[in-house]
């Protein structure tokens, strides 16, 4: 396919990067010379200098014969006259990223359906809801949800006195009679692979895993993630950082019946925040003062969440909270550079907006029956959910005898309220739905193995 993707900034490039990779022809706009020969010299895509928003511009990069218009610079009024132009190119598939509450709240004015936008994104909301998941999933440090919530996929880092450490996949396979799960992949020393029945879990991996969300209680105890004190009272979450970000975190927390204590620096931001939360405390405090934390009681925290503007305060701030008793530690990171240092620092999980934001694009931009794609940070992998049609050629057909793309792994077969984890005596049945996982590779084999 043809893309166009206007914005060569955090977003934009990550979108280039995993759409160049997958063999799609892709186009990048910006104003920034610098940054387009950085994408050129490290990207197979096409760099144009120019506003996105000019006409000129668009047609100088090809929107004439455009299949997916992405636009996503820092400025939402840019991004959304830059589809409106599209639209009148006849572009497809037409995406804006927006900030603005104007364009994406309750209510807003200008919706997607009066701007005629197939999808308007905010980042600031996706990774405030990715950060939710997280915080309700003890110990994993990247969760999805998939099928309307009924599988789970998590990712788990791999301590010295992990239960799974050691064991090989198929001695693994052996415990499903009691915990049904399966390890799509294993990250190690930088790289992920899909593995087999030889591989060995080690110390210092992440793995990813699919499974039932009515199996996660059993599987969270297998992987001394839950204990008993957890289990008997409401968990308890500090949150510093009062903007749209740890605002939303707050709210979606207390519905699900945490304590929450919403920590910023600012005085009349505080009081305006105290209006907004239900029960929740706010504190007026800077995140590194580490004497209010522990007056309020930071080492009975479950969580903390550091979601300011700055990714050194959340860095530094939730290496306090850990020395100083917190049992997790979720950071917002801006910077790609930095979102490899949470192995290393002991903080449980860094999520990154582009991430959240570039998983609500890609879909978009998927063939065939693909309902729901979530990025993986770091491999350039993602986690698909696709539903079989009718006419597909592979139903009533077992697993065994199909060839199913290399580098690419089904982790789960749902048929209704009912799923199973695949062997080779699985057949697909129209209606089913089928979560995989897959390297970059195999992205584009997986869609038209399913088409």
């Amino acid at each position: 396919m043809r893309i166009l993707i206007v914005g060569a900034g955090q977003v934009g490039y990550f979108l280039s990067e995993r759409l160049s990779l997958e063999g799609h022809e892709v186009t990048l706009i910006d104003r920034s010379d610098e940054n387009l020969r950085q994408a050129e010299d490290r990207l197979n895509v096409l760099g144009i200098a120019g506003n996105g928003a000019s006409a000129e511009t668009l047609v100088q990069a090809g929107i004439n014969e455009t299949d997916i218009f992405i636009a996503v610079t820092d400025l939402d009024e840019v991004n959304i006259l830059a589809c409106l132009l599209a639209r009148e190119y006849n572009v497809g598939t037409r995406i804006a990223r927006v900030k603005s509450i104007e364009y994406t709240g309750e209510g807003a004015i200008l919706s997607k359906e009066k701007l005629g936008i197939d999808l308007l994104i905010n980042p600031n909301d996706a990774v405030a809801d990715e950060i939710v998941k997280i915080s309700c999933r003890s110990g994993a440090f990247d969760v999805a949800e998939f099928v309307e919530g009924q599988i789970q996929f998590l990712g788990y880092r791999i301590e010295e006195d992990s239960p799974l450490c050691d064991l090989t996949l198929r001695e693994l396979g052996e415990l499903r009679g009691i915990y049904r799960f399966v390890v799509t992949a294993i990250s190690r020393n930088g790289k992920t692979l899909i593995p087999r029945g030889d591989d060995t879990i080690q110390a210092g991996d992440s793995i990813f895993i699919f499974a039932h969300t009515k199996d996660m209680p059993a599987i969270q105890y297998m992987l001394k993630q839950d204990n008993d004190e957890k289990q008997q009272g409401r968990q308890r979450a500090f949150i510093l950082g009062g903007g749209r970000i740890g605002l939303r975190i707050a709210k979606q927390l207390e519905e699900r019946r945490f304590d929450v204590k919403l920590i910023d620096h600012d005085q009349e931001r505080c009081e305006k925040l105290s209006a907004k939360l239900a029960r929740g405390m706010v504190i007026h405090s800077d995140g590194t003062d580490i004497q209010t934390l522990i007056d309020e009681g930071i080492e009975l925290a479950d969580v903390f969440i550091a979601a300011t503007d700055s990714d050194e305060t959340n860095i530094l701030s939730a290496l306090l909270a850990r020395q100083h008793g917190a049992d997790r530690t979720l950071i917002l990171v801006n910077s790609s550079a930095m979102l490899g240092l949470a192995p290393t620092l002991g903080i449980d999980a860094c999520i990154s907006p582009r991430i959240a934001a570039a998983s609500a694009i890609l879909k978009y931009v998927r063939r065939g029956d693909i309902i729901s794609v979530t990025a993986i940070e770091g491999s350039n992998a993602e986690a698909l959910e696709i539903e079989i049609k009718q006419e597909s050629k592979i139903i009533g057909t077992p697993l065994h005898e199909l060839i199913f793309p290399k580098n690419a792994i089904i982790g789960a077969i749902v048929r209704g309220t009912d799923y199973q984890i695949p062997d080779g005596d699985s057949v697909m049945e129209a209606g089913d739905r089928v979560v995989i996982f897959a390297l970059p590779e195999a992205l584009s084999k997986v869609e038209r193995f399913f088409e």
